[in-house]
């Protein structure tokens, strides 16, 4: 049996259709328009609407289109004797099941709504094997399959009930704050506050105050006392992110905040105790950093009590479908939305230099961009499609922009071009190149992985090497 939504503004038509549903043992509802199916949506759920194209002012695609926005899972069927091309291609974009075209037979309408109940019966056994397949592969709003993330996550149901101080490694966009908030969450420490602090966005000079807090007058425009991010976070835990940006000052008072588990206030005279939980994170070497004397070695020990490695999502493709069905439906993905096979082979093959957040906003991309239910690559990022655009410098001048012209492609060669003529110039140093470019040498290796330009160069000089040249 199935709850079948009828919309029709004519009364003969609408107990026609009941009392021939109703003989096949369902459960019907009539609307005579869209006030009424609006009401019948916010009382009960149906699995199939039948509605009539034509509704006295109003049209059957308003009904279509608040079917599909309050009961997305509901198939609808339009009913009409006066269906043209265009709105039949506007009906089946908005999600219509099928058209049903009057007069139709007894049996012809009873096998349509037999399929569209299949279908519904097939998208909800989907979304059940992926509610299944998701708790099986999801801990703690992460997603992995993968040996490494299973072994991750062994690893933080053993560490979280610890006090241990815990240090997670892993490039930019890896997930390092999940892991933290996982920590936290699996801890005797979850009913309290989980802090994060930004230590690369915090300007230097203000850095020790939000960390340990200040006194009244401990320094110019200090018109009263505050209490620091430790303070705030007393109880629970308190997460550095990238840790490693924090000038050797700071990390002078933050080895003496951990070996004592007291602080004090810039421009205090008194240690206070606090009761916090240090997770840590960084995407730097940072026994690179001790060797080159920008980190201090007993800070790193201090910190590196536990280490965490998040591996980047090349080193683990079996995550990148099943990520790309959790973030389908955190970002609201229609029912029946669907990676095409070479989309598919497009993403296992891409290396993501981003990582798990350049895919989760790849997929809000891709469910924004395409057309229909199949997802195909037209809607990815050249890099993702491996094209590489020509670069036209007229562009730049009063040159009439060509039909097609995309914007993101020009913008992505001029990036490239820029990045190639800094490294030119700087003579391939990379830390010179980026200060030409005006932006940090983080962002500026992030973007020579965006386009692959190390590997490049590796690879010249590989072969440099294998010729003797």
């Amino acid at each position: 049996m199935a709850n079948v939504l009828i919309v029709d503004d004519e009364m003969s038509m609408r107990e026609m259709l009941r009392i021939l549903l109703g003989r096949k043992g369902h459960a019907v509802r009539c609307a005579a328009g869209l006030e009424e199916v609006e009401a019948a949506l916010a009382e009960q759920q149906f699995d199939v609407a039948l509605t009539d194209l034509r509704l006295g002012q109003r049209s059957g695609l308003d009904v279509l289109r608040l079917v599909k926005e309050r009961q997305p899972t509901c198939e609808v069927v339009m009913i009409t004797a006066f269906a043209t091309a265009e709105t039949a291609v506007e009906a089946m974009k908005l999600g219509a099941f099928d058209y049903l075209f009057k007069p139709f037979k007894t049996d012809e309408l009873l096998v349509v709504l037999d399929r569209a109940l299949e279908k519904r019966a097939l998208v909800q056994e989907n979304q059940s094997l992926r509610r299944r397949l998701r708790e099986r592969h999801e801990y703690a709003d992460m997603v992995g399959k993968s040996r490494a993330m299973q072994e991750l996550f062994a690893l933080i149901e053993k560490i979280a009930p610890t006090r241990a101080t815990v240090l997670i490694l892993g490039e930019s966009g890896v997930g390092k704050e999940l892991v933290a908030r996982a920590i936290h969450q699996k801890s005797l420490r979850a009913d309290g506050p989980f802090v994060v602090v930004n230590c690369g966005a915090i300007p230097e000079g203000l850095i020790e105050s939000e960390l340990f807090g200040h006194e009244k007058g401990a320094f110019t425009g200090a018109s009263h006392s505050k209490r620091g991010l430790f303070d705030a976070a007393h109880g629970g835990t308190l997460f550095l992110d990238e840790v490693g940006e924090l000038p050797l000052h700071v990390q002078v008072k933050l080895l003496r905040a951990l070996q004592q588990r007291a602080i004090r206030s810039v421009g205090g005279v008194q240690d206070r105790e606090v009761d916090v939980r240090i997770v840590a994170a960084t995407n730097r070497d940072l026994e690179q950093e001790v060797r080159e004397g920008r980190f201090r070695e007993d800070l790193y020990y201090r910190l590196n009590v536990i280490g965490l490695r998040v591996p980047p999502l090349r080193e683990r493709k079996e995550d990148i479908l099943p990520l790309v069905e959790h973030f389908m439906e955190r970002h609201g993905a229609r029912p029946g939305m669907r990676l095409s096979r070479e989309a598919q082979k497009l993403l296992l093959e891409y290396e993501f230099p981003g990582n798990v957040r350049e895919l989760e906003n790849l997929v809000e991309r891709a469910i924004t961009l395409a057309d229909g239910d199949e997802i195909g690559p037209d809607v990815f990022p050249p890099e993702v499609r491996r094209v590489r655009p020509s670069f036209d410098e007229s562009l730049l001048e009063d040159a009439p922009i060509p039909p097609g012209f995309d914007l993101q492609a020009w913008l992505d060669a001029f990036e490239r071009r820029m990045l190639e003529r800094a490294l030119e110039q700087a003579g391939g140093v990379k830390v010179e190149a980026a200060r030409l470019l005006g932006i940090s040498f983080r962002s500026f290796r992030y973007r020579l992985a965006k386009y692959r330009m190390g590997e490049e160069k590796e690879a010249e000089d590989k072969d440099e090497r294998a010729t003797g040249s």
